[in-house]
């Protein structure tokens, strides 16, 4: 995984367990499963009782962003790139070693592999690492045997956790911004659909306050069109063209960040962009959830329009994408993978149509077998996803799995969003922290000069975590004892 400096010196990290998540084209493709973080130091003698408790917490850090599952890799294949990108590469591309061509969005050991990066003869051992979700499955329609690959990657720019990490960066970088591809392979012939994610890209913020849903607020003091600008620029030409959906609540809280983003969007007078907001909560209340079809009845042309990428079994490219749909929610988790994945199955729909698999007129819906298998790889994925930005698992998941919003769904979300609600208030700052410390956003200073761990802890913060337990454990034994 690379190296990294800690108090007590320089460490090693590397993976020492790995599993086996399928092929793609012929290259085995590794979930990393258990880590080490070797000293290079035999003792902590050296330190003294502050540092040595110091690089503990430190070390607890590092291990914390380990644990989170969904680190993959690749030993000859760049899992960073989409089958586009890679087909359209030149021949010095080629040449290149994995670390060297990869796209450094979505290295997520990047600032670990600095060190090893500088020597060319480490490359083959300096393995690009990316966090995010994989799934590889084997399908069968009309006898007809096809593989079909999701890959989320996401972003290391801008990374962190929910309300501690919103918005953009002054490089235009995107909270929580995810590229997900969708791939088929059939008898030589592959198809690739991508689409992205990501925070609204201005600066706003929504700090955990102990309230359920704090406010969001829009920043007053910079100028949003530099960083808005940016991002859509970058967007633009990794892409091509951009469909905005935005599905924001356009009432209450959420509804400023709605008119604010429909307003940058129009303020760029950029034909390239294409805006639209759908109130997804509004239009899907008292469990209308089939309503969703009206989004992607709106968007079918422009779907249309932008097409996918595939090759044919001749290894000659007959389409290619020419734009994405930019999909956000608040969070970017749970809505936006619903849409997401209605959006995979359309295009899906029409490649295996042209790969011979489904024959004219029939439908995806109607492939029970597959329908399940498709349904439940997309559910994980925002499970996954979820996970690693929100710290539990992804909220409307019984519509990606069933087809159907269910009581049972209803509870769960209520369950997921009461966990959510502490991690968010009482333990993602660790996870903040930890995952700045890890991408190298906050270095360990090698001179002895305090770290910001020796910053005494105010009263207040420590006093009401008591306040709420005895409060909570009183609750608790009334309800008991009544």
């Amino acid at each position: 995984m690379g190296t990294i400096r800690l108090v007590a010196g320089m460490y090693l990290i590397v993976i020492t367990r790995k599993r086996n998540v399928g092929s793609l084209l012929g290259h085995a493709v590794w979930k990393a499963v258990d880590f080490d973080v070797i000293s290079y130091k035999k003792t902590v003698l050296h330190l003294s009782e502050i540092q040595s408790q110091e690089n503990k917490t430190f070390l607890s850090m590092i291990n914390n962003v380990l644990t989170t599952d969904g680190f993959y890799f690749c030993t000859d294949y760049d899992l960073t790139h989409t089958l586009q990108r890679l087909a359209n590469t030149s021949p010095d591309f080629q040449e290149m070693s994995l670390l060297e061509r990869a796209d450094q969005r979505f290295v997520w050991n990047g600032n670990l592999l600095r060190e090893l990066a500088a020597q060319p003869e480490l490359h083959k051992f300096a393995l690009p690492v990316v966090h995010g979700f994989i799934v590889m499955k084997p399908c069968r329609i009309n006898g007809k045997i096809f593989e079909w690959i999701l890959i989320s990657r996401r972003s290391c720019f801008r990374a962190g956790v929910r309300y501690y990490v919103r918005g953009i960066d002054s490089e235009g970088h995107a909270a929580n911004f995810v590229e997900t591809e969708q791939i088929v392979l059939y008898e030589g012939a592959k198809a690739s659909f991508v689409q992205t994610r990501g925070s609204m890209p201005f600066y706003w913020s929504q700090r955990p306050n102990l309230k359920y849903k704090p406010r969001p607020v829009i920043s007053k003091t910079t100028s949003h069109l530099d960083g808005f600008q940016r991002h859509f620029d970058s967007q633009l030409l990794i892409y091509g063209k951009q469909s905005i959906l935005n599905l924001v609540n356009q009432k209450g809280s959420e509804k400023p960040l709605e008119q604010a983003f429909a307003k940058m969007v129009s303020g760029m007078n950029n034909g390239m962009l294409n805006y639209i907001a759908f109130d997804f909560h509004k239009e899907c209340s008292h469990m209308r959830w089939d309503r969703l079809q009206i989004l992607v009845d709106a968007v079918a042309e422009t779907q249309d329009e932008y097409g996918y990428f595939m090759v044919n079994s001749e290894g000659k490219t007959v389409a290619q994408q020419r734009g994405v749909f930019r999909s956000n929610c608040m969070d970017c988790l749970d809505r936006t993978n619903v849409i997401q994945s209605l959006l995979a199955r359309r295009s899906l729909q029409s490649q295996l149509q042209r790969m011979g698999v489904l024959n004219v007129g029939q439908r995806i819906e109607e492939q029970a077998e597959f329908e399940k298998i498709y349904k439940n790889a997309w559910a994980d994925n925002a499970n996954a996803c979820a996970v690693q930005y929100a710290g539990t698992g992804a909220l409307k998941t019984d519509f990606t799995r069933t087809g159907k919003r269910t009581r049972w769904g209803l509870l769960m979300d209520g369950w997921n969003s009461m966990i959510r609600y502490y991690k968010n208030n009482f333990s993602d700052g660790f996870r903040q922290d930890s995952i700045d410390l890890f991408l190298g956003n906050f270095a360990v200073d090698e001179s002895d000069g305090p770290t910001p761990l020796r910053v005494q802890k105010d009263w207040k913060f420590l006093t009401l975590p008591i306040v709420m337990l005895v409060a909570f454990s009183m609750c608790i034994v009334c309800l008991l004892m009544a």
